[in-house]
C-alpha cells in the first residue's frame, strides 16, 4: 500500500491477424510502472507487423501514457508485502526497445511527411483552377500594353499585340493593393518582367 487499480494495454501485430492484451490488476506505485514498462516496450517490438497494426499500435502506445499518469500519482510504497515489489527496470526509452521502433516509425514518418511536401511543392502561388504552359513569346508583357492568349482559358499563351489590332483581347495593367479587379484574369508570373509580379488582364471591350 497504497495501491490502486491499474489497466495496460499491449498490442501485438501478426500480419493477417492480431492480439489485444490487457493487464489489469489493483498495483502499487512500483508495481504499475513495472507492468507499465514491460507492455509497453514488448508493443514496440510486437506491435507493428500488419497494415491496421501499425495504425493501433500508436493508439494503444498512447491510450498507455494515461494509464502511467495514474501511476505515477500513487506515492511510493508505504506498507510491508508477503513478497517484494516487481523491479520497473529500465525507462522504456533507454531499453532496446525504443531503438527497434524506430524502423517502423521511421517507415510510417516518411508518408506523414512527404505528402505535406509534395502538396507544397505542387502548390502554385497562382489563383486556383488557373492551368498554365510554357510561353511561345518570351518577350514580358508591358503594362498599358495589349495582349492575346492563343490558348482557351484556364490555359494561359500570352503574347504581346497592338491595342489598336484585331488581336488585342485584354489590356495589361497593374494590381491595386494587390488585388486584380472584378472581371479580370490574372497572368502567370512567368509573364511579369522580373518573373514574380503579378499583371492583371482586363478584357477589352469593343
Amino acid at each position: 500500500m497504497p495501491a490502486a487499480p491499474v489497466t495496460v494495454r499491449g498490442h501485438q501485430g501478426m500480419v493477417v491477424v492480431m492480439r489485444f492484451l490487457r493487464r489489469r490488476g489493483v498495483l502499487c506505485r512500483t508495481c504499475g510502472l513495472a507492468v507499465f514498462r514491460q507492455m509497453q516496450a514488448d508493443t514496440l517490438v510486437r506491435g507493428w507487423w500488419g497494415v491496421l497494426s501499425m495504425l493501433i499500435t500508436p493508439v494503444v502506445l498512447l491510450l498507455n501514457l494515461g494509464a502511467l499518469s495514474g501511476i505515477r500519482r500513487l506515492p511510493p510504497p508505504a506498507t510491508a508485502a508477503w513478497r517484494p515489489p516487481l523491479d520497473p527496470g529500465r525507462p522504456v526509452l533507454r531499453r532496446p526497445a525504443a531503438l527497434f521502433a524506430l524502423i517502423p516509425l521511421g517507415g510510417l514518418a516518411i508518408p506523414l511527411v512527404a505528402v505535406p511536401v509534395l502538396m507544397v511543392s505542387g502548390t502554385s502561388k497562382e489563383p486556383s483552377g488557373v492551368h498554365f504552359t510554357p510561353r511561345r513569346n518570351l518577350d514580358p508583357l508591358s503594362v498599358g500594353a495589349c495582349a492575346h492568349n492563343d490558348r482557351e482559358w484556364p490555359h494561359q499563351d500570352l503574347r504581346n499585340v497592338p491595342c489598336d489590332s484585331a488581336d488585342a483581347q485584354y489590356l495589361i495593367t497593374e494590381p491595386k493593393n494587390g488585388y486584380c479587379a472584378a472581371g479580370d484574369y490574372v497572368a502567370h508570373l512567368q509573364y511579369s518582367v522580373d518573373g514574380d509580379s503579378t499583371l492583371c488582364l482586363r478584357p477589352v471591350k469593343r
